[in-house]
């Protein structure tokens, strides 16, 4: 059993680098188009992003569950899985680590590298208004918590480990969708770190809006319609 600060490190490292990860493949993808050579295009950010939350996910889901996600957390928090104290201090300690991802990615990068980009933080294409966005950011969002509370919870189902690399699917699948339109952060952390340290807060609350409430919609939907035996609460 581990104890609370562990579970919350695991949180803090594990989303840290998946926005390190997430973020540099955007600032990547665009230094490859500025030099003239082959982007990584969405499908190279989105696997990025995917393969980073798999990755992220197995290393430490025994751990603390791995949500490296507000959305994920207020979603366990709704459908009763977590108490108020721990989802505030995992909440505390994904937005921690989403700051050090965009803060070290900064430190690393050239400022010429990442501000065209606002360090990867997302926002909505053009003429797309932010009822969409949050419309679109919520049903990506959703399937992903749906994918999320579904896998690793179901005992009969696959192992941890490989349902870790479901949900990174998922990710990537949903960000391919959403990339040309807002940016499919789908983790209200993946926005705030590198808007924070970017200053870059246009139309930040669609990136909070909507993934909260689809992610709680998918957490009650699943409970109220195919889980026979509630989890201990942490």
């Amino acid at each position: 059993m581990y104890t609370l600060p562990q579970k919350l490190f695991a949180e803090l490292i594990g989303t840290c680098g998946v926005v390190f990860v997430a973020t540099g493949a955007i600032c990547a993808d665009q230094y490859q188009r500025a030099a003239g050579s082959a982007p990584l295009g969405p499908l190279g950010c989105a696997l990025a992003y995917g393969l980073a939350v798999a990755l992220m996910t197995s290393a430490f889901a025994h751990i603390s569950g791995a949500h490296l996600n507000p959305a994920i957390t207020v979603a366990q928090w709704v459908s009763r899985r977590m108490g108020t104290w721990t989802g505030l201090c995992y909440c505390a300690a994904q937005l921690a680590g989403a700051l050090a991802g965009a803060a070290l990615l900064a430190a690393i990068l050239p400022d010429t590298l990442w501000r065209p980009v606002g360090l990867g933080t997302p926002n909505l294409t053009t003429d797309f208004t932010r009822a969409h966005g949050m419309l679109l950011e919520g049903v990506l969002t959703f399937v992903v918590v749906l994918v999320a509370f579904a896998k690793p919870m179901d005992a009969r189902g696959l192992s941890h480990q490989v349902a870790a690399f479901a949900i990174g699917l998922t990710v990537a699948a949903c960000s391919l969708v959403g990339v040309p339109f807002t940016g499919a952060a789908m983790n209200p952390a993946r926005v705030f770190g590198p808007a924070l340290v970017a200053h870059h807060w246009q139309n930040h609350g669609v990136y909070w809006l909507g993934p909260l409430f689809g992610a709680c919609l998918a957490g009650v939907l699943h409970d109220r319609l195919y889980l026979r035996e509630r989890p201990a609460a942490l």
